[in-house]
């Protein structure tokens, strides 16, 4: 990083991905006590990201861009943090959690609801299997729910675009891609996430 604004670019995804972290770990944690630690954390996580999503106010980043925040599962949590780790001491045991293909965006500033957005696995994803027609399908991850984008293939299993619904996704986003349209999770998802800055169209417009 050579910048302020790079550096926080930076800040501001991974401290939204912590936020999505210890959100979505919350229904594992069994005890008491240490959900009420888990959650103090998550409270000053929380306020983390906004302030840094204040301080990049020429990025036109909202604070608290949407009502609720985005849980992410151990293993959407390790494929983000992964592309941050260089290096693990070999004698480290085996992490509980694996990674799933890389998939980024081109777009490296945010992008309006309703605009098209490329994408690129890191590694080639068919959609073809098995000799069966299994189509590719792009979902953005929300509290409420996935919401499904249109997706467009290029053909050769690793370039794909997206384009971002126009209501439903807004401020630090994460899409991925599954093999089915029903339900997202560990066993759906093909590649990503992908963190996309969705911004509302109220905003992008000013």
């Amino acid at each position: 990083m050579s910048s302020v604004a790079e550096f926080l670019g930076v800040a501001s995804i991974l401290e939204g991905v912590g936020v999505s972290a210890y959100l979505g770990a919350a229904h594992q944690i069994l005890k008491k006590d240490y959900l009420t630690a888990a959650g103090s954390i998550l409270t000053v996580e929380s306020r983390h990201s906004a302030f840094i999503r204040d301080a990049s106010a020429m990025a036109k980043l909202s604070p608290f861009p949407s009502a609720q925040d985005v849980p992410l599962t151990p293993n959407s949590v390790y494929t983000l943090a992964s592309a941050f780790i260089t290096s693990c001491p070999v004698d480290n045991p085996a992490l509980p959690v694996k990674a799933y293909p890389a998939l980024a965006a081109s777009a490296t500033g945010p992008v309006s609801a309703g605009a098209t957005v490329a994408f690129k696995t890191a590694s080639v994803v068919l959609s073809m299997k098995g000799g069966s027609d299994a189509k590719l399908y792009a979902a953005f991850i929300t509290a409420a729910g996935p919401v499904y984008a249109d997706l467009a293939e290029a053909g050769d299993g690793v370039n794909f675009s997206v384009k971002v619904p126009a209501v439903g996704v807004d401020g630090q986003s994460y899409l991925v891609l599954c093999n089915c349209k029903e339900v997202v999770d560990d066993k759906s998802i093909v590649a990503g996430p992908a963190v996309v800055e969705v911004l509302p169209a109220s905003i992008a417009s000013k």
